[in-house]
């Protein structure tokens, strides 16, 4: 229920009366600190604006990695393997920095200052970035294309640019996952209507990180193939600068949430006050401690849950913890509340599904490393035009925009009317993981064919086939189909399975899949080659590509992903949803349900 406030303004004070308005029901507030106005705050007003500010950034940022691996080729010099490994381990630390940013926002500095410093950082890294191109990389001029490449490097000019691209990593990484929890900040779940809206901003959030990444994967790759890196990293810097400024204009408007201060003592002191009562039995809920005071800075109290029954010893009330409160002296490290368990409860069941989804994003890695490096080695003329490689993830670009439309539109209604139920998180995630199997298989079947069309008796033709690169789009078309049904339902379902006061870091579980998950990937290909590379045998992905078997590679990831699959399933069956306190699942499934009828 919302609440209503009455505040009187005294104009000799400069005050404005308001008179009677409808606040949000989830303790939002506005940038003056007083409870957040329903019509005055948030929605899609301010919703929209963080999807502009997501796709410029997103543009910027795809205009330095779409093409990464071409760089520290042509550019830096390496070779094949070690520049996938090179991005797959930068990609990695993007997204590794987004535990640091959403550590920072949930405990200290709150989501929006949060997005706001780590954009700052984002240009600063970016403009470091196109200044250590055009001064010291690109030499001589001209060079970075396919047919020149460039001199070699002092190791100051090398360390200047890793430092500038880290930056990036750290801007990027750190602003991320709270720019996708700040935005589901700017709907109350309480309203019917903005709790659907809720659900439909991660959709339209994902696509629009999609169609931000369409320029920079198209116009930008074209200049950057081109070898004009430095227009393509200045044209990202100023995109970044554009998005930190649409960002700040929106101040005034946001719906905020205060941080609640570090989590790691609150699940510190349940296992600590769990380990304290190892020989107390819990005969009911009955004897389990909550605090009947209002959570602070709004957080919702969670109601008592079956599983890790071990935990529920640390609320347990002892004849010693009862005398404590009689004297209102809790011991939080002898005695936790039943919301305090249940959130070690929640991060414990989220945990294992959070596992199986990094091989979902050792799959997903591949496009920005060994599909570019494979469409590298393919015919990519077209008369006299020549297709960047890296631009083909248009088509998992479309791929995206396409499926979100027709699951929207035509796929999920039709469920809901069939089923009488919409597909869950876990079902969406289950049939994203099936989607990226196929994209693998896809990728691999290529790559056979790309190997009997290859040009053998060209001394200049490095890797070369005389197959079209568009033979690619089934592989980007299916790994586009397979994050519709896996990154925008983890996104909707690590936010909505995080105890309140730790959204920034389920939208951060998100994020360090994809991190662990070019690790991965840059640790199966450091594994691959040193198994397969034996005397004159190159191994599976050399320099030359002609003289490999990438398509092993592709088939091998499809074969660990379906035994991820199987072990998805058995988790996604076993696990229990988080239910608030007032809030119950079956009541908000049908409530859904009859706001879209």
């Amino acid at each position: 229920m919302g609440c209503l406030y009455f505040i009187k303004k005294d104009k000799i004070k400069g005050k404005v009366n308001r008179g009677n308005e409808v606040c949000t029901s989830d303790g939002a507030i506005d940038s003056h600190g007083h409870p957040a106005v329903r019509k005055r705050t948030g929605t899609w007003t301010t919703g929209i604006l963080i999807l502009v500010n997501q796709g410029l950034a997103t543009l910027a940022f795809f205009g330095v990695g779409v093409n990464l691996v071409l760089f520290l080729t042509r550019v830096m010099g390496q070779d094949n393997a070690e520049a996938a490994n090179n991005v797959s381990k930068w990609t990695g630390t993007v997204y590794l920095f987004s535990l640091l940013g959403a550590f920072l926002s949930d405990s200290y500095w709150g989501r929006y200052m949060t997005c706001a410093i780590f954009q700052v950082i984002f240009v600063i890294g970016l403009i470091s970035l196109s200044l250590s191109s055009h001064i010291s990389l690109l030499k001589p001029s001209g060079c970075g294309d396919k047919e020149l490449q460039c001199g070699s490097h002092s190791s100051y000019q090398t360390a200047f640019f890793y430092l500038s691209i880290y930056l990036v990593a750290l801007g990027n990484g750190g602003y991320q996952p709270n720019i996708a929890t700040f935005g589901a900040d700017q709907f109350d779940e309480g309203d019917p209507k903005e709790r659907l809206s809720k659900v439909a901003f991660f959709s339209y959030f994902y696509l629009a990180l999609n169609l931000g990444s369409l320029f920079s994967n198209t116009i930008l790759d074209y200049f950057e193939d081109k070898g004009q890196w430095t227009l393509g990293f200045w044209a990202s810097a100023g995109s970044a600068a554009i998005a930190l400024i649409l960002f700040l204009c929106g101040t005034r408007r946001y719906r905020y949430f205060k941080p609640v201060g570090n989590p790691l003592p609150r699940v510190g002191q349940v296992f600590v006050a769990a380990a304290k009562k190892w020989k107390v039995k819990v005969p009911s809920e009955e004897n389990l401690y909550e605090d009947k005071k209002c959570s602070p800075s709004g957080r919702r109290k969670m109601l008592h849950t079956k599983g890790f029954r071990y935990l529920d010893k640390a609320a347990f009330i002892t004849s010693k913890d009862l005398e404590q409160l009689e004297e209102n002296k809790r011991n939080p490290w002898c005695l936790s509340t039943v919301t305090q368990v249940e959130e070690v409860k929640c991060i414990l069941r989220l945990l294992p599904i959070w596992l199986c989804t990094i091989m979902y994003s050792v799959v997903f890695a591949q496009m920005a490393s060994l599909f570019v490096v494979q469409g590298d080695a393919m015919a990519t003329g077209i008369s006299s035009f020549k297709i960047p490689p890296a631009s083909m993830s248009s088509f998992d670009i479309l791929g995206v925009a396409f499926f979100i439309f027709i699951y929207r539109h035509a796929l999920d209604p039709f469920v809901a009317k069939v089923m009488k139920s919409k597909l869950t998180e876990l079902q969406r995630m289950g049939i994203g993981l099936v989607l990226a199997i196929m994209a693998m298989v896809s990728a691999g079947l290529v790559e056979k064919f790309r190997l009997k069309f290859a040009i053998k008796d060209c001394s200049n033709c490095d890797g070369s086939s005389s197959l079209s690169i568009f033979w690619q789009v089934p592989q980007y078309v299916l790994t586009g189909a397979s994050e519709v049904f896996m990154y925008v339902p983890q996104l909707e379902f690590f936010n909505a399975q995080t105890p309140d006061g730790l959204k920034s870091f389920g939208s951060a579980l998100c994020m360090t899949s994809i991190s662990l998950g070019n690790y991965v990937s840059s640790l199966l290909v450091a594994i691959v080659m040193k198994i397969s590379t034996k005397g004159d045998i190159p191994g599976w992905i050399p320099g030359n590509l002609n003289l490999g078997h990438l398509d092993r590679f592709y088939f091998l990831l499809a074969a660990l992903t379906t035994v991820d699959l199987v072990v998805y399933v058995a988790l996604a069956k076993w696990y229990k949803y988080i239910n608030f306190e007032g809030n119950n699942q079956e009541d908000i499934k049908k409530e859904n349900h009859e706001v879209m009828v």
